[in-house]
């Protein structure tokens, strides 16, 4: 019985991932871009412009955004180094705090949130 479970869900898995390949496929062509006819030309529009300057300007805030987001994560990446070494210099070969362990793991999960910032992702 345990079997045939298995092969029922990967049945309908393939089903599943078959039927949304097509309806991606039907999205895509329905969303081709218009391209004019040869030697029509098409004209730009008052829209057109907007549109691309209203774009431009998107853009140029989500850049200045992700800059301000990477300063804000830097100044708490430094903070946290800071604390890690504190915690550091109050231990000893012995001893190692639960507290390190963690800064460690947050300066970690930080850091690879700015460098994924900085490849603008």
């Amino acid at each position: 019985m345990g079997r045939a479970v298995v092969r029922f869900l990967a049945a309908v898995m393939l089903a599943w991932m078959v039927s949304g390949m097509g309806a991606a496929a039907q999205d895509a062509s329905s969303q081709a871009p218009q391209i004019p006819a040869p030697g029509e030309q098409r004209e730009h529009s008052a829209e057109d412009a907007l549109s691309a300057e209203q774009r431009h300007q998107w853009e140029k805030q989500r850049n200045e955004q992700r800059q301000a987001d990477i300063k804000k994560d830097a100044d708490k990446l430094l903070e946290l180094a800071t604390e890690l070494k504190q915690y550091v210099d109050k231990s000893n070969e012995n001893t190692l705090s639960l507290d390190v362990v963690k800064k460690a793991e947050q300066i970690e999960k930080l850091a690879k949130s700015v460098k994924e910032k900085m490849k603008g992702q």
